[in-house]
């Protein structure tokens, strides 16, 4: 079976729209022609390796930077020559950018007190941000009595409180430890979703984006690479670069010899990712005329599962298995069945399955 990977539609009734903007910093291009457009109330990472353009596109959209060409419009306003502040941005940085010498209440008026609300306003956004953020009895902490993560939740305690109509955040649970990190992130999900404000955050993080993201958008060498749900993009890559960036892979120069995959590109690359893989002994393997023979060669173990390292005539791969299963050790002779590969040549590129595993043989137990 061969499915030919197709972009998807854009989406209607958009709150933010980017028409090919580009960015260099002297021959450095951190933007390229990028274009995109993201409905109201979304939840949207920009994922993809360092130096890839993220940040720059998300300061951009901020403010921050000036594009060298291209536009940016909010509800079909374009606002290139607008000010941060006219943008009605909020922005929350990874290091938090806290003013050390206030309180947490003074830190999440701040905004307010510029806009010159009044006192009975400002108290009440902040009490409101306050039981939002869970900083309730923390009003009168300085920074630095405050934990990272909870200094973390005042930046975006602050950042709300104007009522800014984008929220955009760059890596912003990088400065905090791997517990509170993952404990953030179900916070974030579910403060977006009562709040409703579109978000934009950057991370090189694949978990996080995949976790918290309503969208993903792959930036990679100031291009976007490929938008959708982290489900469809795990699915459905549509460019090398994507199938081999998100999850796990195998990589191989060709796929000559692999059992049910004759058919194909000329002079392709292969990407195989560790759960298309079966690792197991022979009267584990259901479809072993579909099967490769191949000798273990490392195992380890990974809390959940096994990781096993197999040699596949001159292919090294990698799969997993069940803790529950027999225990495999080096030395052991195995069978390996490929389910299917991502196969890529150029900007050209395919999903293929096996095609062997349509003629199954007869399991003897």
């Amino acid at each position: 079976m061969e499915i030919q990977l197709k972009s998807k539609a854009g989406n209607k009734n958009m709150h933010i729209s980017v028409e090919k903007l580009r960015k260099s910093f002297g021959s450095f291009e951190a933007a390229k022609d990028v274009s995109f457009e993201i409905e109201k109330g979304k939840l949207i990472g920009f994922l993809g390796p360092s130096g890839g353009g993220k940040t720059t596109i998300l300061r951009m959209l901020a403010g921050l930077e000036q594009p060298d060409s291209g536009d940016i419009f909010f509800h079909g306003k374009k606002v290139n020559d607008l000010t941060p502040q006219d943008r009605h941005i909020g922005f929350v940085f990874q290091n938090y950018a806290l003013f050390r010498h206030m309180t947490v209440y003074e830190n999440i008026a701040f905004g307010l007190k510029v806009k010159k609300k009044s006192k009975q306003e400002i108290k009440n956004r902040v009490s409101e941000l306050l039981e939002l953020t869970g900083l309730k009895g923390l009003d009168n902490r300085l920074p630095n009595q405050l934990s990272g993560g909870q200094r973390q939740r005042v930046a975006f305690a602050r950042a709300l409180a104007p009522e800014p109509q984008l929220l955009l955040l760059d890596e912003p649970f990088a400065a905090i430890d791997a517990k509170v990190r993952k404990e953030l992130r179900s916070w974030l999900r579910e403060m977006i979703n009562r709040v409703g404000i579109t978000t934009i955050f950057v991370t090189h993080d694949q978990e996080e984006a995949v976790e918290v993201a309503d969208e993903i958008m792959i930036i990679n060498q100031g291009r976007l690479e490929q938008k959708g749900s982290p489900f469809n993009i795990y699915k459905n890559p549509e460019t090398p670069f994507v199938a081999g960036f998100i999850g796990e892979s195998n990589r191989l120069d060709d796929i000559k010899g692999l059992k049910g995959f004759t058919d194909g590109l000329q002079n392709a690359k292969a990407i195989i990712r560790p759960e298309f893989i079966d690792i197991g002994l022979e009267k584990e393997i259901s479809y072993r005329s579909a099967a490769e023979e191949g000798t273990v060669r490392n195992v380890f173990f990974r809390g959940t599962n096994w990781q096993i390292e197999v040699q596949v005539g001159p292919y090294k791969l990698f799969g997993y298995r069940s803790l529950e299963q027999e225990t495999l050790k080096p030395g052991d002779r195995v069978c390996i069945l490929i389910h299917r590969i991502y196969e890529y040549n150029g900007e050209n590129a395919l999903i293929l399955e096996n095609k062997l595993k349509y003629d199954p043989l007869p399991v003897h137990i």
